[in-house]
């Protein structure tokens, strides 16, 4: 006779998700700022250290960009893991920044590197154009001038696109990767089709985003201490909104 064993194991998470109503994105947004309020001095410190750690990365020449686009993946791990901390009630810390370091490092480090590779890839594209460009206005000719300048902004525009289906596979993919445990290869895919799903949504996300981005760098841009960890927040519940086994 059989015997059945209980309990039933649950399913492996396959990176599903589903889709949601437009207004989604404002509960995203709010929930984002609920995160941020229960402890706003923590997370503008973390926020502070954030940027002093990409700028300082970003200003040394080549490689720093390099690094940026390599620890991305680690440091936004080490931002949703705090979220998942403050929604569990935990103390949040300062040293939660660098969790993603801690959690999964090896899947969120090859995301960092795949990301960086991708986007060296459209900035090398765009030097392709640019060098024709300046190639062309160097001879003085009119003609030659007309071409470069459209090289030039053809080279901008097809740049602009690659980024595009780059961001929407990166952006859920450090949460997958840390949370749910997916191959980076698997968690960008899953990421990629999450966004393209849910396209209006994103679309009305990424207006208000950019809105709350002007007045936030009114201020002197003091007022990124209070978006940052908002937008970070709201990355958090849209990632549990979307995906059905977060």
């Amino acid at each position: 006779m059989l015997k059945e064993n209980f309990p039933i194991p649950a399913p492996m998470f396959n990176g599903a998700s589903r889709h949601v109503d437009v207004g989604n994105a404002f509960d995203w947004l709010r929930q984002g700022w609920a995160i941020f309020i229960v402890n706003p001095g923590v997370w503008m410190a973390i926020t502070v250290i954030l940027i002093v750690i990409l700028f300082g990365l970003a200003i040394v020449p080549w490689f720093g960009q390099l690094a940026v686009y390599l620890l991305t993946p680690l440091l936004i791990a080490g931002m949703l893991l705090g979220c998942r901390k403050v929604e569990r009630d935990e103390a949040l810390e300062i040293s939660d920044l660098f969790a993603g370091f801690q959690s999964n490092t090896a899947g969120l480090l090859m995301l960092g590197v795949l990301y960086m590779l991708a986007m060296l890839g459209v900035f090398l594209l765009l030097i392709l154009f640019v060098g024709g460009g300046v190639a062309g206005m160097m001879m003085g000719n009119p003609v030659a001038v007309g071409i470069a300048f459209g090289g030039f902004l053809l080279g901008t525009l097809l740049s602009l696109l690659l980024c595009v289906p780059i961001v929407m596979a990166i952006w859920f993919a450090p949460a997958l990767v840390v949370f749910n445990k997916l191959q980076p290869v698997d968690a960008l895919k899953a990421s990629f089709h999450a966004c393209l799903k849910n396209t209006p949504v994103f679309l009305v996300y990424g207006l208000i985003s950019l809105v709350l981005c002007f007045f936030a760098a009114l201020p002197v841009g003091l007022g990124f201490l209070v978006l940052g960890p908002v937008l970070a927040g709201s990355v958090y519940a849209s990632y549990r909104d979307l995906f059905i086994a977060a």
